[in-house]
């Protein structure tokens, strides 16, 4: 689509189309042109002066109105206004029509939130099928796992692994009843499984990112619970590994309070989804569990449920026995001249219904059934996301929005504003219990974040709280234990209770403290302009350093030592040479006062965004010579021709700046024209950062 543009003697590039061009334009001089460009039309209009008729497409290559304008508050919530019809303009049938669309949206949206509740359920399962055995053996190490460090690091990776903190918490569990690990060397376990956690929000806030303001929010809005962690850890870890408070402080706790069984905590969430997943897909999750225990037989078990319903029956027999003292009791030992005999209680378990779910029958191997799982939910999440955005981008509209988005971020009045965060906090860990997962809770208030209904200052609080929340459903299932597991059971529930209770503490009642904000807000600013850095931040921080360390670990203590404290040394150089940067410039020498004398490639990601472009750009070239062969093959000239045509990146043009924008000064009402002609022709543009 084409628009006619006036060029005069006094006219001044267009500074928004001037930074479009990511290269030098060709052909760009001060002058106007004598000729004009290819595809520009040179007219005259009623005045006499020469018109420029150029293509907008042709050169536009970034949407004007993704990047915010200098001075805008880049996390001030949109406004979110009801462009349709007003409730007083309609006549009956409008809003009898209006009222029941308004209840299909509703029913709409609990589906959708149930589905995607679902989908978390069997991506949980699928993790556990791909990386579950592999988890198990990791736990089997007692040595490794009394350096905290370790710990930590495989803490991590397994609950990466089986997506589940809960479940790698219960493992631990087991193994400190049975006396396979200490509660000492469990606690970095524990605290590796609060982080490992975290991953489930950063994939939900991965789905948002066509919308670089949405996913500037959304990925914030996640990760503020990755920061919370990971510094809670980095000061909590070696305090606990100094001092031991965490294992004082709840054996104390434990010995004090005479506890007794209690009841199970509530699965009210489980009531409602699991007749639904367990037609999907149903496992045997005390294989894994076996797996850490030194099971020899449990590695060739499969974790996929067969038989949901058995009869164990435990009887007398008599067996025999290689001799006199391997019998029971010398009272029920007896010979029969050849072999000894003894009378054992045998357990006889007896199958008697198979589960009902798709896979029971196929019998594939747990990792090609968990690929299968872990590719459908993932589909099924994305989905039930993009239509839980689009829904709540139509419900929550105009007064609506208001009030909800008041009810939520609104503080309570002087002097009582500083309340208002910690009853968030209570409200998250009261939602958690109920829902009796914190990554349900957390992924669902991912896109509420990300459409701008939750400010990140009020999501903080909530995350808090969820944290708690997920600590006091494993207390109470610690309550539920056996008497010769409740004390162990119950002190490793404790432990990721104060845990959370002392991170909430140092990074919370402070407003100067609540550094998980400003780092999250940080790398979501990152991530909207360079969109692969989400998956980078993802890979780096929950696969390559644990797996990094891990693999130093088995090398020995003193090679992860002798590796670790110099990078450890130099990324706290860096932070402290930064702060200084940004501070106090003028007590640095005049070279560290900024980073530019280091190589581009080293403080900023501009080369690397250049590199992955080129990289993408060639994954896109070979698909279109596949696209090519194709068409050779099923005899289409015409398309190997559209293709041929259209295989040239836009950045491989070379761009010629229009003669109507090469002249000295331009008019505030002609750049409000070529303005509101560029918004209401509505072009679309692709963007020239890589997408991700």
């Amino acid at each position: 689509m084409a628009f006619r543009i006036e060029s005069r003697t006094t006219m001044a590039p267009w500074p928004e189309l001037e930074s479009v061009h990511p290269h030098p334009t060709e052909g760009a001089t001060s002058q106007q042109s004598a000729t004009p460009a290819k595809g520009e039309e040179t007219n005259k209009n009623a005045f006499g002066s020469p018109v420029t008729e150029m293509d907008l497409s042709s050169f536009v290559t970034v949407p004007l109105n993704e990047e915010p304008t200098k001075g805008e508050d880049t996390w001030d919530l949109p406004v979110l206004q009801d462009t349709g019809i007003t409730w007083s303009e309609r006549d009956t049938k409008g809003k009898i029509l209006c009222v029941f669309q308004g209840i299909g949206k509703f029913i709409f949206l609990l589906g959708f939130l149930y589905l995607f509740v679902c989908s978390l359920d069997v991506l949980s399962s699928a993790f556990q099928l791909v990386g579950g055995k592999v988890a198990g053996k990791f736990l089997r190490s007692n040595i490794l796992l009394s350096n905290p460090v370790v710990g930590l690091v495989i803490g991590v990776l397994v609950t990466v692994m089986v997506q589940s903190s809960s479940t790698s918490s219960s493992i631990i569990v087991s193994m400190v009843a049975s006396s396979l690990l200490t509660v000492r060397a469990a606690i970095p376990i524990i605290m590796g499984a609060n982080i490992g956690t975290t991953i489930t929000n950063t994939i939900v806030a991965l789905m948002q990112a066509g919308d670089r303001n949405k996913f500037r929010r959304a990925l914030a809005g996640a990760t503020v619970h990755d920061f919370f962690n990971w510094l809670s850890v980095f000061v909590l870890l070696p305090l606990e590994a100094a001092t031991h408070y965490l294992e004082i402080l709840t054996n104390f706790v434990v010995e004090t309070f005479h506890f007794k069984n209690g009841e199970d905590a509530p699965d009210l969430l489980k009531v409602i989804t699991d007749p639904f997943t367990k037609l999907i897909i149903q496992l045997d999750k005390k294989v894994i569990n076996q797996i850490a225990m030194k099971d020899e037989t449990a590695p060739n078990k499969s974790l996929v449920k067969i038989w949901c319903h058995t009869f164990t029956k435990v009887t007398e027999m008599n067996v025999t026995v290689p001799s006199p003292e391997n019998c029971t009791s010398p009272s029920l030992c007896f010979t029969d001249g050849l072999q000894f005999w003894t009378t054992k209680n045998v357990t006889y378990k007896e199958n008697i219904a198979k589960c009902q779910h798709i896979f029971v029958n196929f019998n594939l191997p747990d990792v090609a059934t968990g690929v299968i799982l872990l590719i459908t939910s993932l589909l099924v999440l994305c989905t039930c996301l993009v239509m839980i955005v689009k829904l709540l981008n139509s419900v929550l509209k105009g007064q609506v929005a208001s009030v909800i988005k008041k009810t939520l971020n609104t503080d309570f009045p002087f002097p009582f504003a500083w309340l208002t965060g910690y009853l968030a906090i209570f409200v998250g860990a009261g939602m958690t219990f109920l829902m009796q997962s914190s990554s349900v809770f957390t992924s669902a208030m991912t896109p509420l974040i990300g459409i701008g209904v939750i400010t990140i200052e009020r999501a903080y609080p909530l995350t808090l709280g969820s944290n708690i929340g997920t600590t006091t459903t494993a207390i109470l299932a610690a309550l539920a234990s056996p008497g010769s597991t409740l004390k162990s059971s119950l002190q490793i529930a404790l432990c990721h209770f104060f845990f959370n209770i002392s991170g909430i503490l140092l990074w919370y009642p402070i407003p100067l403290t609540r550094l998980p904000i400003r780092l999250a807000k940080g790398l979501g600013k990152i991530s909207a302009k360079y969109r692969w850095f989400a998956i980078f931040y993802m890979v780096f921080f929950f696969f390559l350093i644990p797996l990094t360390v891990f693999g130093l670990s088995l090398a020995g203590w003193q090679v992860l030592v002798g590796v670790g404290v110099p990078i450890i040394f130099l990324l706290i150089l860096v932070v402290f040479i930064g702060l200084l940067q940004s501070r106090c410039p003028w007590i640095l020498p005049r070279k560290l006062q900024n980073w530019d004398f280091l190589p581009l490639w080293m403080h900023s990601l501009k080369p690397w965004d250049y590199l992955i472009s080129l990289l993408t750009n060639c994954c896109q070239r070979r698909c279109c010579c596949c696209c090519r062969v194709c068409c050779l093959l099923r005899g289409c000239p015409k398309c190997c021709e559209d293709l041929e045509e259209g295989q040239e990146h836009p950045k491989d043009i070379p761009i010629k700046a229009p003669d109507a924008f090469d002249n000295i000064a331009m008019s505030r009402e002609a750049q409000d024209e070529v303005k509101s002609q560029v918004n209401t022709m509505g072009v679309k543009t692709i963007s020239n950062s890589t997408a991700l």
